[in-house]
């Protein structure tokens, strides 16, 4: 059996980790799979050729390449405490699910498109822990007609998000309340340092636990990104900083959605 070592540069969140399992999935001779996201490595165990997978991880367009092919006689420890992995996984999937609801709300309400757009980050994490924990055991057409319709669904909002911007640029002045876009950014903050604390509580050494932790990171930076918007609404009178973060928040969800829809055909 082989160990092939590959470098994968784009890898760092659950998304990426469920996209190039979905992809190898199926593959014959696919013995098992062991993620590194802080060092963003994948070790593949298999049976056959090497030439079976580096096309593969190559396509999923990460920066992926191979750094080395070895003979091994066993497969990784995988011991961990899955139960502990995925009671905290529904934790961080269920707080993600709150805040989509209550941003969404917020964010039209106040005329925020920040707001929206962390909203739609919110769901776009809870359907990838959604399906991380739904599909197990899953058949891999389950799984990526699943994923297909998480990435359309997040297109289509993300989509509506981004004309609803141009529409303001170019004619409908909205002022968003700066007031509801710091407090409601600083309580998403505060849910996503509970999920980070949560995660780290954990101990779990599970990837997919330590890749959440990761993405949770990057969610605090977008929410502090937020209210350094909301605070720069007061002080110019001008809605820009809240359209600009936006589109930026925005185009971070299209991304991924595309990401996911390109992977599941």
């Amino acid at each position: 059996m082989k160990k092939i070592c590959y470098h994968i540069p784009g890898m760092d969140c659950p998304s990426e980790e469920r996209i190039i399992r979905m992809k190898l999935e199926g593959v014959e001779g696919l013995e098992a799979l062991d993620f590194d996201l802080d060092g963003r490595k994948l070790d593949v165990f298999h049976s056959g050729k090497v030439e079976d997978i580096t096309p593969l991880i190559e396509s999923l367009n990460m920066g992926g390449r191979l750094n080395l092919v070895s003979e091994v006689d066993e497969l990784p420890d995988e011991t961990a405490d899955h139960s502990v992995e995925r009671k905290m996984l529904w934790a961080v999937l269920i707080i993600n699910a709150v805040f989509f609801v209550g941003e969404m709300i917020a964010g039209w309400l106040s005329g925020s498109m920040g707001l929206v757009a962390d909203s739609l980050d919110m769901l776009a994490d809870a359907l990838v822990y959604g399906l991380s924990l739904w599909a197990v055991g899953a058949l891999v057409s389950r799984k990526k007609w699943v994923a297909a319709v998480s990435g359309y669904l997040q297109l289509a909002l993300a989509a509506m998000g981004l004309m609803e911007v141009l529409r303001r640029v170019t004619g409908v002045e909205i002022f968003p309340d700066f007031r509801t876009m710091i407090v409601v950014s600083v309580l998403a903050l505060v849910a996503n340092s509970v999920s980070l604390y949560l995660l780290q509580k954990s101990k779990s050494k599970g990837q997919h636990v330590k890749a959440s932790m990761i993405c949770t990171s990057n969610d605090v930076i977008i929410n502090a990104g937020i209210i350094v918007s909301g605070g720069l609404v007061y002080w110019t009178g001008s809605a820009i900083p809240d359209l600009v973060t936006g589109t930026i928040v925005f185009g971070l969800v299209v991304w991924g959605a595309v990401r996911i829809i390109k992977l599941s055909r």
